[in-house]
């Protein structure tokens, strides 16, 4: 059973990656790329509670808590891509014959972190992202493996292209691998560096005693229809209660299970030299659950209200949005959400921070903030033009977001997403200040957004952002030759943030005339003489402009 186990998870650790890797390559969309997020029951519900709202992509969730009391928390022993990769670390860092923690109080944290995310979650302000074991693995290996392997992957093509070229292998010579990078994963690193290390404590120290999803399922499998069942045969001798890696077995009396802490994973039957334990349906199987977990209702109400303290204060923070009037409640100056991002204070109590947009984000534009925007923003997902534009026709975030954050948007009525306004620095500009003719802003932009005017006392054509065409995808100020700092700059000014609806109706009702510019439309000039042309701006070919 031990071989079977391995196997499934196996299965779907390697599922849990390719869907993660599909996700990531562009062009490719699936309704199924954020299942395993959707799986996890803390998550979803928790998401459901802060941000008031019930998905039809929250069943996958209520189903795995549904089998909880028929086969107990089958999900943490088989499914789990956190429970597998701690498997594997604790397999390769455990020390060898040393006993490992076990304590009883210790397996009340978990439900304390539980109650205390639920506590918040009362008042609309979501922290499950610290906690949920889906959230932090697809973090994990999404924002550091991912760009890791990438990079090496990327490395390793360069030593080999002389190869292809030697031997005139096209698909070698001309092979491309985008690299990705990301900020806060320092952070994240370290976070799971010292996950990791708690092998040196106990095995699985994660899921026995931090996991509010782990907590939840317990909950609900104190006693489980199969369940592991101990015959007369057995002898006392303690190789099951050393070898459990939950811990679910009771020392003294190795017959006792605290069924919610087992997941089934079926190590003492495999070892158990009498053959004396086994798994199914039974009465007789002595259960001592309701032993693992008994905090006095004090405990429980004062982490509770933490929980609701911490989120009030985060609401009544000088960064928080919660009251104040404005259409979209953009946020912080400068803060560009993702196209089809709801408004920003059910944007942040819906983000799970799993990072699954920004690696399926095939320019790399989505880069997680740091407090940009106050403590409860951390880690969500925004805009950075500087690093990549926002493609007008892609919209890959939205069709992996496991809780809707970012809306899944018709491609009609993709262009339409206005996430922001360009705004031109003038006084960094190479038009405006320097005089020097540059037109890269008008090239790239696909909303043929800008017009170049003639300005009393400046001899080149100087741009002009048309607010109304201009969409914030961000291609201007990606593209801007200014060095450090773009002079050309978007802001969330305008951006179209909505919960339901169509973005062309609201858009159109603003005023706002989103249109892509038709193929091969060349930049142009309002108002001027083929004269006042000055060549183009330093470090650019006149090629680049033909």
């Amino acid at each position: 059973m031990i071989l079977f186990r391995r196997l499934v998870q196996t299965f779907c650790l390697v599922l849990f990656l390719a869907l993660l890797t599909i996700a990531s390559i562009s062009g490719i969309s699936m309704s199924a790329l954020d299942l395993f997020l959707q799986m996890d029951p803390g998550l979803v519900i928790i998401s459901a509670i802060s941000a008031r709202v019930v998905l039809l992509s929250f069943l996958p969730a209520v189903i795995v808590m549904i089998t909880g009391p028929f086969i107990g928390r089958v999900f943490c022993g088989y499914i789990c891509p956190m429970g597998t990769t701690l498997d594997v670390t604790d397999a390769l860092f455990r020390l060898k014959n040393k006993p490992y923690l076990f304590s009883k109080k210790l397996l009340k944290i978990k439900y304390l972190v539980l109650i205390f995310l639920l506590g918040s979650a009362l008042f609309g302000v979501s922290y499950v992202f610290f906690a949920s074991p889906l959230s932090l693995i697809t973090r994990f290996y999404g924002l550091v493996l991912f760009p890791v392997i990438s990079f090496l992957s990327k490395e390793a093509l360069d030593l080999v292209r002389p190869l292809g070229d030697m031997l005139d292998i096209n698909s070698i010579s001309f092979a491309q691998i985008r690299t990705i990078r990301f900020a806060t994963q320092f952070f994240i690193l370290f976070f799971f560096i010292i996950v990791f290390g708690m092998i040196k404590f106990s095995t699985r120290f994660w899921c026995r005693y931090l996991c509010p999803s782990g907590a939840l399922l317990a909950f609900v499998s104190k006693s489980p229809l199969i369940r592991r069942q101990v015959s007369d045969k057995c002898t006392q001798c303690g190789e099951c209660t050393r070898k459990c890696p939950m811990s679910a077995i009771e020392i003294d009396i190795p017959e006792n299970t605290f069924h919610s802490e087992c997941i089934v994973c079926r190590t003492c039957e495999e070892i158990c030299p009498e053959k004396a334990v086994s798994f199914g349906l039974s009465k007789d199987s002595v259960s001592i659950a309701s032993g693992t977990f008994s905090p006095e209702r004090r405990q429980l109400v004062s982490t509770g209200l933490i929980g609701a303290g911490t989120a009030v204060m985060s609401l009544t923070g000088l960064n928080s949005l919660y009251g104040k009037p404005g259409e979209g409640q953009v946020g912080a100056k400068g803060l560009v959400r993702p196209p089809g991002a709801v408004p920003e204070t059910n944007f942040l109590s819906r983000c799970v921070r799993c990072g699954e947009c920004m690696t399926a984000c095939p320019t790399n534009t989505l880069q997680p903030i740091w407090l940009t925007a106050g403590f409860p923003a951390l880690f969500s997902p925004a805009v950075t033009p500087r690093r990549g534009f926002c493609d007008p026709l892609c919209h890959e975030c939205g069709n992996v977001c496991p809780t809707d954050a970012i809306r899944p948007i018709e491609k009609s009525d993709r262009i339409w997403a206005k996430t922001g306004t360009a705004h031109i620095i003038r006084e960094k500009c190479l038009a405006w200040e320097f005089k020097k003719s540059c037109m890269v802003c008008d090239e790239v932009c696909p909303y043929d957004a800008i017009e170049f005017l003639k300005e009393k006392g400046n001899k080149v054509p100087v741009p002009h952002v048309m607010e109304n065409k201009c969409a914030g995808c961000g291609y201007c100020e990606h593209f801007c030759p200014v060095q450090n700092q773009a002079a050309i700059v978007v802001t969330p000014m305008d951006a179209l943030r909505m919960s339901q609806g169509k973005y062309e109706t609201r858009a159109r009702l603003k005023g706002f005339m989103l249109q892509l510019k038709p193929p091969g439309q060349k930049a142009g000039i309002m108002e001027l003489s083929p004269e006042i042309h000055q060549g183009p701006a330093p470090g650019f070919d006149e090629a680049d402009f033909q």
